[in-house]
């Protein structure tokens, strides 16, 4: 029987000392592949020239990071402000619908594949929260906390829950592929891809219809809490008068 070599399971234990100590997680990393390769004796030219090969593979990545400084900047020079005046010029525009809207657009895109196209980091905190945020002060004037951070909460579903049902629907999508690498490997034939793709699409559109309701139940809930709130700022007033007299 042959024995187990744990030399290339050096790297697990190097990723864990460098983020206990905390230590910068680019370099643990690059340290725990060093370790890693050498353990499973590779040449120092082989070592570099995985580097390489994974560093071109993720580039994606390294463009998708390139968008944050760039979203900082804009949100230094008021990119929130000007969302949140914008939507309150537009009439009848209210947090529901511009959830909804944003939903389906982010749902249908992510079915083609463009799931790069939006995001939480480059959409919903810059732009789709804001401009939730703005329909509902319009409407309902200045809201409590615990509002905003509930309607910022629902525009960050919007964005998990469109992205999460819509990108099955893509047959080039790595979670298709992995669905049908696995199936072929336990001898089930027959399950293209394409098919996959076409049985997320009923998934999809029941996922639709139960977050379009949710989200058209979402205006009544402001109101709701809108009211309770007031209606607890009414009853504290005279007690809190009382106390300081």
């Amino acid at each position: 029987m042959n024995e187990l070599n744990f030399l290339p399971l050096s790297g697990i234990l190097v990723v864990i000392l460098g983020f206990a100590l905390r230590f910068n997680p680019l370099l643990v990393v690059t340290c725990a592949g060093i370790v890693t390769g050498w353990a499973v004796d590779l040449d120092y030219l082989t070592l570099l020239e995985t580097f390489g090969e994974k560093f071109l593979n993720s580039r994606q990545l390294a463009s998708f990071l390139l968008l944050l400084p760039v979203i900082a900047i804009l949100e230094r020079y008021g990119l929130q402000q000007h969302a949140k005046s914008w939507i309150a010029s537009i009439k009848g525009a209210t947090t529901a619908r511009i959830l909804s809207v944003y939903f389906v657009v982010r749902e249908c895109s992510a079915a083609l594949g463009l799931i790069n196209l939006a995001g939480q980091a480059q959409t919903v905190r810059p732009l789709l929260a804001p401009m939730a945020l703005g329909a509902a002060s319009n409407l309902h004037g200045d809201l409590p906390k615990p509002i905003r951070d509930m309607i910022s909460a629902h525009a960050a579903a919007c964005d998990n829950i469109a992205v999460f049902f819509g990108e099955d629907i893509f047959i080039a999508f790595g979670a298709v592929l992995l669905m049908d690498a696995f199936l072929r490997e336990n001898g089930i034939a027959g399950i293209e891809p394409l098919h996959i793709g076409l049985w997320a699409i009923p998934t999809a559109i029941a996922a639709l219809i139960v977050h379009l309701f949710r989200l058209a139940r979402l205006e009544a809930k402001i109101q709701q809490q809108i009211a309770q709130h007031t209606e607890q700022q009414d009853s504290d007033g005279p007690t809190a008068r009382e106390e300081l007299a």
